[in-house]
């Protein structure tokens, strides 16, 4: 079928979630339906569960939960306040929920991170086996006091947990207990550079090689899982996200997010400008078949700034499509990846407050 749909949601009230398709044959992408939700909860990320018959979002002060009939079809299920700290739920605190990961493999639980003050906990949430909803807030397991979580992910078997703690300058390791979805401390390790924060991981299909996304660092570091412990070990090779001879690389710029394409080849990464006259970036790797970062393939400049966002999507049935989200002027880009070159082929601009986080491809 030459037709996609993508989900997007906002940065700012108000809440809406917003559907386009992409034709993949005609090159052309268009919105085709702004679901209006909670004026107060717009959701800044969002993922689909495992059947894709579900949208979880971190909406500002919520963890919300969202039905997906069809494309157009999306129906608010329930919105959970944040119950980490009894502080982080005060309209006087900058505390809001910034990122969630829902697991693909039984049990299908849902994982979140609150983010600015308050968040050094993060929150397991339960899910109704039938209708895919939030149940309940089955545990709020610590990092730290200083902690800021802005990014997760699972190993491919989902025994472990991996967290980027850009605050704190970290990055986590828990351990999934059989049959449940709460977890266990294994460890953790520090960045690099006391200046690297990083913001977002990414793991290899093989589980051999982790990368993390380092927001001030503005660059990719490797490393190894160690099989025996599932730590992860800085390999001590490292690649740029902004070009060389930024004249103050911790401060113009902070890249964004790491995903890697459908087959595992390859991982793009992302980059943002602090100034709204200033280009973002986007950059792609070439793997091994274990997952070690064999190149650096490409390093080309974005549209904007990219605001809060500049977030890649790769499809996930294909290496060919990539989307990008804008939140300076709120654009949606659809790019293709073909002999490893990276060419924009559509755009759709949406001129509403805080759009375009991040996409979440449906079909």
């Amino acid at each position: 079928m030459p037709i996609h749909h993508l989900m997007v949601g906002t940065w700012t009230p108000p809440g809406a979630i917003f559907t386009f398709a992409f034709d993949d044959e005609a090159l052309t992408l268009e919105l085709v339906k702004r679901t209006e939700i909670a004026h107060d909860e717009p959701v800044s990320w969002m993922a689909f569960d495992h059947e894709k018959k579900t949208i979880y979002g971190a909406a500002m002060k919520k963890w919300s939960s969202f039905k997906v009939n069809s494309p157009t079809d999306i129906v608010h299920q329930v919105s959970h306040p944040m119950l980490h700290d009894s502080r982080a739920a005060s309209p006087d605190a900058n505390t809001r929920a910034i990122f969630l990961l829902a697991a693909r493999k039984p049990p299908y639980a849902v994982y979140c991170n609150p983010f600015y003050r308050h968040a050094g906990h993060g929150s397991v949430f339960a899910t109704d086996a039938s209708s895919g909803e939030l149940r309940a807030n089955v545990q709020n397991y610590e990092y730290q006091p200083d902690s800021g979580v802005h990014g997760m992910v699972f190993d491919p078997s989902e025994t472990c947990l991996y967290s980027a703690d850009l605050a704190a300058n970290k990055i986590w390791v828990h351990r999934r207990e059989p049959s449940s979805p709460r977890l266990q401390l294994v460890g953790s390790v520090d960045c690099p550079d006391a200046r690297d924060h990083p913001r977002w991981v990414a793991m290899h299909p093989s589980g051999h090689h982790l990368y993390a996304l380092m927001e001030m660092g503005n660059r990719i570091c490797e490393y190894l899982i160690d099989p025996a412990t599932r730590m992860p070990v800085f390999t001590h090779r490292h690649f740029p996200l902004i070009p060389p001879g930024i004249p103050d690389r911790w401060t113009q710029y902070r890249a964004d997010v790491c995903a890697l394409s459908h087959s595992g080849k390859y991982l793009f990464a992302s980059s943002r400008a602090n100034s709204f006259g200033l280009t973002g970036y986007v950059a792609a790797f070439k793997l091994s078949d274990q997952g070690a970062i064999e190149r650096q393939i490409c390093l080309s400049p974005t549209p904007t700034s990219g605001g809060h966002s500049n977030a890649v999507a790769p499809s996930d049935w294909t290496d060919e499509w990539l989307a990008v989200t804008d939140d300076q002027e709120g654009w949606l880009e659809m790019y293709r990846w073909q002999d490893e070159f990276l060419a924009r082929v559509a755009r759709v601009r949406v001129p509403e407050p805080g759009f375009g986080m991040n996409a979440i491809w449906y079909d």
